[in-house]
C-alpha cells in the first residue's frame, strides 16, 4: 500500500479545513493519489462539529479576546479546541483496505496507527470505540470521519498538552456554576502525553512517532511530498470562499 505523506505543519484553521476538502475532491475526480497529512494550527483555533451551532457552542469574544480562531469542521463531533497537538488527515477512496464499509471497522484499521506511534512514544493505549484512543484510562486521541463522493476523510487529533482551564474560557457553559465541575471532570478523562511521559513532547517528535505508526500498522510505504501548488492554490480559494465565512460558520 503506497499513500502520500505530506506534512504542512502550523496553519490557520481554515486552510487546514479546506486542504483537507481539496484533497478530497482531487481523490473523488481520480486525480489525486490516497493521502495521509499531518499538521498543527497557528494560531490555537477551537473547532465545532458540522451538525453544532457555532454561537451556542463557543464563546467568541473569548475567542476574538485570546487570539484563537473559531471554525466548523465537516466533520461531526464535539467541540475541539487545536492548541498544543498533532492533527492527521487521511483522504481515502471508499473501497480503499483503509476505508471498509463499516465505519467502526474503518475507525479500528485507521486508529490502529496511532495506537502504534504512542507505543513507540513508550505510551500504552488502546482503541476505545467508537472513536477515541485512550492511554492510562484517559483519552488522549479523538477522531472523526465522513464520507462523501466516494470518498472516506477522517481526521484525528494526538493530545501534546491539555489546558483545561483555557478550553472552558473558549467553551460556552449553560450555568458558570457548572464550569468548576465540568473543568473537574475533564481534568479526570482527557491527557496528553505531557501527562503521560512527565515530559514536554514537541510537534516534530510526536508527528514523527505518528508517522512512522501508521506506517507500521497500516503495513504502508508512506511516500513523502510536497503539496501540489494548485493544491495550495484552491485551499486558499476554498477558505476564503467557504470556512472563513459567516455563511459556513454561522450556518446552523
Amino acid at each position: 500500500m503506497r499513500i502520500r505523506f505530506l506534512d504542512t505543519g502550523p496553519n490557520p484553521a481554515a486552510f487546514n479545513m479546506a486542504f483537507d476538502e481539496t484533497v478530497l475532491e482531487g481523490i473523488a475526480r481520480g486525480d489525486t493519489q490516497p493521502t495521509l497529512r499531518l499538521y498543527s494550527w497557528k494560531p490555537a483555533a477551537i473547532s465545532v462539529g458540522y451538525f453544532q451551532g457555532l454561537r451556542e457552542e463557543i464563546d467568541l469574544a473569548a475567542c476574538e479576546r485570546l487570539g484563537v480562531d473559531a471554525v466548523r469542521r465537516a466533520t461531526g463531533g464535539g467541540a475541539v479546541l487545536h492548541d498544543a497537538e498533532v492533527t492527521y488527515s487521511l483522504v481515502v477512496p471508499e473501497g480503499h483496505e483503509l476505508a471498509p464499509p463499516d465505519i467502526l471497522e474503518s475507525y479500528r484499521l485507521i486508529c490502529a496507527g496511532i495506537v502504534e506511534g504512542l507505543a513507540l512514544l513508550g505510551v500504552e493505549a488502546a482503541f476505545a470505540p467508537i472513536n477515541d484512543i485512550v492511554a492510562g484510562g484517559k483519552k488522549v486521541s479523538g477522531n472523526a470521519q465522513t464520507r462523501k463522493k466516494g470518498v472516506l476523510l477522517q481526521h484525528g487529533t494526538l493530545l501534546l498538552d491539555v489546558d483545561v482551564e483555557k478550553m472552558f474560557t473558549l467553551l460556552l457553559v449553560p450555568q458558570e456554576k457548572l464550569k468548576g465541575r465540568l473543568i473537574a471532570d475533564v481534568k479526570q478523562r482527557v491527557t496528553g502525553l505531557r501527562g503521560l511521559l512527565g515530559r514536554e513532547v514537541g510537534y516534530r517528535e510526536a508527528a514523527g512517532a505518528l508517522a512512522s505508526g501508521f506506517s507500521s500498522a497500516w503495513g504502508a510505504d508512506l511516500v513523502q511530498a510536497e503539496p501540489e501548488a494548485a493544491e495550495v492554490e484552491g485551499a486558499h480559494r476554498l477558505a476564503e470562499a467557504k470556512y472563513a465565512t459567516e455563511a459556513w460558520k454561522f450556518k446552523r
